[in-house]
């Protein structure tokens, strides 16, 4: 009988080899399959093969129990999915008993949007002086410019700043790979940082490559970006709950919002769908009915 242990050292390996999912998209399956696997040792089941529909149905159950949202609830009943269909795969099993597992219905929620005013000002909050404050406005320049993920952002590398075409070549998710429009702003922040602070550091040799680095030469945290934002939100009053994830939602809507073709929109941020980047049509929707609103003289 197949053990838990196997099973799930076999679906790392797929997971890495056969679907080249990042590390940390790895982490977050195996995460939610140890959930799975310590509901069902409780249950006396310590083999994934004897679990059946009903049971996972009853474990799909329990997630909201636990308090979790319906979006966390909804990945790891995916993630049950690709994990049986890996050992059905794998022969050991004969049909998958989480085909038809049903996730919670989401409603589809509306992403939070900085105005260009909003970035300026939290921009205008740096303090230049300090070696960190060039590197901070180079990245959020390169971040609302490009429309990065934080994760691609802090995995920039000097490699891919192409200056004289003018774009960037980023590695998305499943390490697949695209070229993003930057723009001369964020492009001559970078150059200022690099002149005045990262040309004159004492870099670490795994992160050479690196645009964006920590004090001590080293690549930047996912963390670290995030505290700097809320930081910068704060400093600029800017109440919204955001995050670096808000640049990018930023750049989708703003381009949207000026005529830019969806296609290209969904090209530029990596979207494996269409229907992924058609939510910032319903946010320019909101923007032109807001604007109506505010300014035809029958709102008044």
């Amino acid at each position: 009988m197949v053990r838990w242990e196997d099973a799930l050292l076999g679906f790392n390996t797929h997971l890495k080899l056969e679907k080249s999912l990042s590390e940390n998209s790895v982490e977050a399956y195996l995460r939610d399959m140890d959930k799975l696997k310590r509901f069902a040792e409780n249950q006396g089941f310590n083999s994934p093969i004897q679990l059946t529909k009903s049971i996972l149905e009853n474990f799909s159950a329990t997630l909201a129990e636990m308090g979790l949202q319906p979006s966390s609830q909804a990945r790891i009943v995916s993630g049950v999915r690709a994990f049986y269909k890996y050992l059905t795969l794998e022969d050991w099993i004969a049909e998958s008993p989480a085909d038809f597992l049903e996730p919670p219905k989401l409603g589809r929620k509306l992403p939070v949007v900085l105005s260009p005013e909003e970035i300026d000002a939290m921009i205008n909050t740096i303090d230049r002086s300090k070696p960190e404050g060039e590197r901070n406005v180079a990245l959020l320049e390169t971040l609302y410019s490009c429309g990065l993920r934080v994760s691609e952002l802090i995995g920039l590398s000097l490699t891919h700043v192409h200056r004289e075409e003018g774009f960037v070549q980023v590695i998305g998710k499943g390490n697949k790979e695209r070229l993003v429009p930057i723009s001369d702003r964020a492009l001559k922040h970078i150059d200022l940082y690099m002149k005045y602070v990262r040309n004159h550091m004492e870099i670490k040799t795994q992160s050479r490559n690196l645009v964006f680095l920590n004090n001590r030469g080293e690549g930047l945290s996912r963390q670290s970006v995030f505290l700097m934002i809320k930081k910068a939100a704060m400093l600029a009053g800017v109440k919204k709950v955001i995050s670096p994830h808000s640049f990018r939602h930023s750049f989708a809507t703003h381009l949207v919002e000026a005529g830019a073709d969806l296609r290209a929109v969904q090209e530029m941020l990596g979207h494996e769908s269409i229907t992924t980047t058609e939510i910032y049509t319903h946010l320019d929707r909101n923007y032109l009915a807001d604007t109506l609103t505010q300014f035809h003289p029958r709102s008044k």
